[in-house]
């Protein structure tokens, strides 16, 4: 199983350019633009949103303020051309502001706060020679992932019948956050240019620099790539004094700041372009604390969400890199990666193909040619860095000591149940979330479920919001006979709104996409994004969705099994 725990231009280095997310390749389906939701449409979803999480008075002078927004000629209709006009021009009128808000501009740490961890299956070894053999072969089971990308060979993902933007996977490799005192970054491999060749392998705190493809193009056979792991496990025997990865788990602000400092070295630069320029990285950790069977799921995904803190696994990391493959010396291993560049199911999806390709048994051994030695990168570290790091890795430790984790497996009953009375699985998991919020507080709370708009050219995702009234009722009446009947109401409810979110009707993005273009006007912003109504819908209390990869064995019976040509 897996556990899921829960940003301007910069200048051109190596050749290598931040651009536009709209300009990235897709498949050459003829996917739909998303839409811009009617204006009404999305006020008066905002106002039911607002129903449980305000006061009767609240939501009257907030309805008030709906009302003026929305009015005929008014400041709302004029943003909403706008929007309209956007989306004429471009191919989608949201993602790349959804990026830059939720993401780049985003000054939270990525630790914890931000980059998402899946735990994958335990692995049948216990030592650093299994842990050396299993690595090979994961990053053999990428780069043949990445192979299909390249020839074009992905087939088209399919989600309810509908075709998914493919544009993502382009993206995935080779990229990676870049820091800024004020806002963040992206570096994406442009088209056209020839894609690095290396991969970076991190242990012990010290980084390397691994060729994982033949002077002919080919990759690296397993037994190629076993080889070179053992090379750096015997340069990297004698853990690092600091580790540099911590700083990139600071606050953002922060480490924008000892970035710059960083880089004023020449050395430094290099060495930090290499990390980012690299198809992925791959962290070879010690082995995880020891704990109860009952704790250990939740220790591990801890341990794939921040690395266990500075004196643990946490220096093995660079949080900015897109694509981060965890392998721990005690068969635990997982994924990290940065949500700016790609959503969780492209990511589910590559997990998938990597250990499957794992399972196959090894194949015949190939002649051993000589190959360079890995090469490591070096740092040069002045006290004002070494501060840096120290002061990294205090507040790293503080907030690994403020979260609370808690992994475990349902076994009440699984998705034959709710299909049996007619309730969707992923709402009646909405609802029931619901309702332990209200057991715990008395009351509900803004929600956010996220939902993928994969869909449309482009898409990102949008938020779900609970159905609020019907749960509400559900929750008041849990004692009733009625009990089962209202339960059916906010199931029900619940996959009506997931569908209009799917179908690009949710509000919440269309009214940070009016918000934004009132921002870009230079104009006051109009008094409904400054009502403290506004600011209760927008900060979520849970954050809540799942995520599964889109197998290309789910085509619809009568759609054809094209390659994607992203």
């Amino acid at each position: 199983g897996r556990y899921f725990c829960s940003r301007r231009n910069v200048q051109p280095r190596l050749g290598w350019v931040p651009f536009p997310l709209s300009r990235c390749l897709t498949s050459s389906f003829p996917l739909p633009r998303q839409p811009v939701p009617p204006l009404a449409q999305t006020l008066e979803r905002y106002l039911r949103s607002l129903e449980v999480l305000v006061t009767p008075e609240e939501l009257e002078e907030t309805r008030q303020l709906v009302e003026e927004f929305g009015a005929p000629g008014g400041e709302g209709e004029r943003l909403q051309a706008q929007l309209e006009r956007r989306a004429a021009r471009m191919e989608n009128w949201i993602s790349d502001w959804w990026v830059q808000s939720a993401y780049l501009e985003s000054r939270l740490p990525l630790a914890v706060h931000s980059s998402p961890a899946v735990v994958l299956p335990k692995q049948d070894y216990s030592d650093w020679r299994g842990q050396l053999r299993f690595a090979a072969k994961l990053i053999a089971g990428v780069l043949d992932f990445k192979a299909k990308i390249d020839q074009q060979a992905v087939l088209v993902e399919y989600r309810r019948g509908h075709v998914q933007c493919m544009a993502q996977y382009r993206r995935l490799f080779a990229s990676c956050r870049l820091p800024g005192p004020k806002h963040d970054g992206l570096l994406l491999p442009p088209p056209g240019r020839r894609p690095p060749t290396f991969i970076t392998v991190v242990r012990n705190f010290q980084f390397f620099q691994l060729e994982v493809y033949n002077s002919d193009g080919t990759p690296l056979t397993v037994d190629q790539l076993h080889q070179q792991l053992q090379r750096i496990r015997g340069l990297s025997w004698k853990t690092d004094k600091e580790p540099l990865g911590v700083l990139t788990s600071d606050h953002r602000h922060t480490w924008g700041q000892a970035y710059s400092t960083l880089m004023r070295d020449r050395l430094n630069r290099e060495s930090a372009r290499c990390i980012q320029r690299s198809l992925f990285t791959v962290c070879l950790d010690a082995p995880v604390l020891k704990v109860s069977d009952e704790r250990y799921p939740s220790r591990v995904a801890a341990q794939m969400l921040h690395g266990g803190g500075s004196y643990s696994n946490s220096g093995n990391r660079w949080f900015d890199k897109s694509l981060q493959f965890i392998v721990g010396e005690d068969g635990v291993c997982g994924v990290l990666y940065e949500q700016a560049v790609a959503d969780g199911s492209p990511i589910a999806t590559i997990i998938d193909h990597v250990l499957d390709y794992c399972k196959d048994p090894d194949t015949p051994r190939a002649p051993m040619t000589p190959l360079p030695l890995p090469y490591k990168l070096y740092f040069y570290i002045t006290p004002e860095i070494q501060h840096d790091i120290e002061r990294a890795k205090q507040n790293l430790d503080i907030l690994i000591t403020d979260l609370d984790i808690s992994c475990f497996t349902f076994r009440g009953f699984g998705q034959g149940l709710p299909k049996r009375l007619g309730l969707g699985p992923d709402s009646l998991l909405q609802v029931a979330l619901q309702l332990a919020y209200y057991r715990t507080h008395g009351s509900l709370c803004a929600t956010s479920e996220v939902a993928s708009l994969r869909r449309f050219h482009l898409g990102r995702t949008d938020a779900v919001r609970p159905a609020a009234p019907p749960v509400l009722r559900l929750a008041r009446a849990m004692d009733d006979e009625e009990t089962l009947s209202l339960l059916q109401a906010a199931v029900e409810s619940q996959s009506a709104r997931t569908e209009q979110v799917l179908a690009g009707q949710g509000f919440d993005r269309h009214l940070l996409g009016l918000k934004l273009a009132a921002i870009g006007d230079g104009q006051r912003l109009p008094e409904i994004f400054m009502d403290t109504a506004f600011a209760i819908a927008t900060h979520c209390r849970l954050l809540t969705g799942q995520v599964c990869p889109l197998r290309p064995p789910s085509y619809p019976p009568s759609a054809p099994q094209h390659p994607s040509s992203d």
